[in-house]
């Protein structure tokens, strides 16, 4: 067998086992909290590997090598800035987080502020987790066309429904299983394969010094509004994003939510340390191959320096990196749907509906199952008619920190914030982040320009804060009977139903 069919039989291993995968955690799956938070019973290993094999995808593996190959030692801050996010989140705000028992960020804003004015940030969070799924969906079909030789179309398809199948079947437990082998090949592929060969074929950090030019060791060499704005984005969306609740959720109890956590942020940071050194070195060890785009340079390393059979699991690793992070944004989206927009939008036409089933379990499961396939549908379709979706996840992303991070962090560090002005900071924030990107966008030199500027989330940013503080300030303190139940859940003191009382609108 040649290089090229070892590496696809280990891929296709792989895969194979990613759908087993689902058929354990089927086993394990009996209720809501067992499908959507693995029933809230994760303890420290796996809590740490399916935390960071979430936040680590496409962008920080595949991206972070090649941010490395162009820039040298500072293209680490993207994925740096997502460690930091992690780290923050855990130590701050992890411990208080699992103890709320809830299921989705929404229901963090009803119980802390009593105001159902907070309820349409479901639907922000539902267009980012789904945007988030897609672009993921979209990523690892890369490695399949190069791989299989398919259609793009195709490739989407198959990698998708594999995400897609294990995810329906199994929830959180089936993802779980799955993002801990994802993390083990990831650790395994970044730490103890790409990293050794590649800067042993570039001569060590000797060679690579004698051969590139001296910015590809300087600390800030893709420049400080670069690093800034990776922290801006990244760092605080990790904060507020569902796809990283629903994980703290999954956590056994407080402890291991912010030292797990906070360890998976460690691991996150030389994660993208190591990422820009497999980039450095292959600048120098593939000198004299033809690089088409940054983001080709993982496959080329796997391809050109390592041994045959090691870049099989190399190539493995980079799917794993974004099948754990569409398989997280897929649940979420799934649960956000569920338990928050539908509900919204319900209300609007004067209808309740019931979106939780305490007296049949098993029903409960099977509608779970029906919102994931569902949404895995869409999130299928619109990467593969979507060229640029990651146009559309950067307005999702830059309206969920601009418009929704100043309410919710506001609710967990400030006891005079009021619903009203969370309600405020959030329409305001969102209309200011959209308004300033369509602006910069009618006059921006080319295309997607102004989605890209980094203005649109500083300055939603600056005004959701404003109108938040003032808002809170000028308006009635929240009920006192709220903000008793609030300290009852904080303290974990709520009984253990509570999170399907929520959920099913009681």
């Amino acid at each position: 067998m040649d290089a090229s069919a070892i590496n696809i039989a280990i891929v296709v291993v792989y895969l194979l086992a990613m759908l087993a995968f689902g058929w354990w955690g089927k086993s394990r799956t009996r209720n809501n909290s067992d499908f959507l938070v693995a029933g809230r019973r994760l303890g420290p290993f796996l809590y740490t590997g399916t935390m960071a094999a979430v936040v680590l995808g496409g962008a920080s593996t595949v991206g972070g090598v090649g941010l490395g190959y162009k820039f040298g030692i500072s293209g680490m801050w993207l994925v740096v800035a997502i460690g930091a996010g992690v780290l923050l989140l855990s130590l701050l705000f992890a411990g208080t987080i699992q103890k709320l028992k809830i299921y989705t960020v929404s229901q963090m804003l009803t119980l802390r502020y009593g105001s159902r004015a907070t309820e349409a940030s479901g639907i922000v969070m539902l267009a980012y987790t789904l945007m988030l799924c897609a672009t993921s969906t979209g990523a690892y079909a890369t490695i399949f066309v190069v791989l299989f030789g398919l259609d793009r179309a195709l490739a989407i398809a198959i990698g998708g429904a594999i995400v897609l199948v294990y995810s329906t079947i199994g929830g959180m437990w089936s993802i779980t299983l799955a993002d801990q082998v994802q993390f083990v090949i990831k650790t395994v592929g970044i730490f103890f394969l790409m990293l050794p060969f590649t800067l042993n074929a570039a001569g060590g950090l000797d060679g690579i010094r004698s051969r590139v030019d001296a910015s590809f060791f300087q600390i800030d060499g893709i420049g400080v509004q670069t690093i800034i704005t990776y922290f801006v984005v990244y760092t605080l969306g990790l904060l507020i994003g569902q796809d990283i609740w629903q994980r703290v959720f999954t956590a056994k109890t407080p402890k291991v939510a912010r030292w797990g956590g906070a360890t998976a942020g460690i691991y996150c940071i030389l994660y993208g340390v190591a990422g820009a050194l497999i980039g450095m070195a292959a600048n120098v060890a593939l000198s004299g191959v033809k690089i088409a785009a940054k983001d080709d340079v993982y496959a080329e390393v796997a391809q050109n320096i390592l041994p045959i059979g090691i870049g099989g699991l190399v190539l493995a690793a980079a799917v794993a990196a974004m099948m754990s992070t569409a398989s997280g944004a897929l649940i979420a989206a799934a649960t956000v749907a569920r338990a928050d927009v539908l509900p919204f939008v319900a209300g609007w036409f004067g209808k309740k509906v019931n979106t939780g089933d305490t007296e049949n379990p098993e029903h409960d499961v099977k509608a779970n199952r029906m919102w994931v396939l569902a949404l895995g549908i869409v999130a299928i379709v619109i990467a593969i008619i979507t060229k640029d979706v990651v146009a559309a996840l950067t307005i999702a992303y830059d309206i969920l920190v601009g418009g929704l991070l100043v309410a919710i962090l506001g609710g967990l560090v400030w006891k005079r914030g009021t619903g009203l002005a969370a309600a405020a900071s959030m329409a305001v924030g969102s209309v200011v982040t959209l308004g300033t990107m369509i602006i910069l966008e009618i006059n921006a030199k080319a295309p997607l320009d102004g989605v890209y500027a980094n203005e649109p989330i500083y300055y939603g940013l600056i005004a959701s804060a404003v109108v938040y503080i003032a808002a809170s300030l000028l308006t009635r303190p929240t009920d006192p009977a709220v903000m008793q139940a609030w300290q009852r859940r904080v303290s974990g003191q709520e009984p253990e139903d509570a999170p399907e009382e929520v959920l099913a609108g009681r």
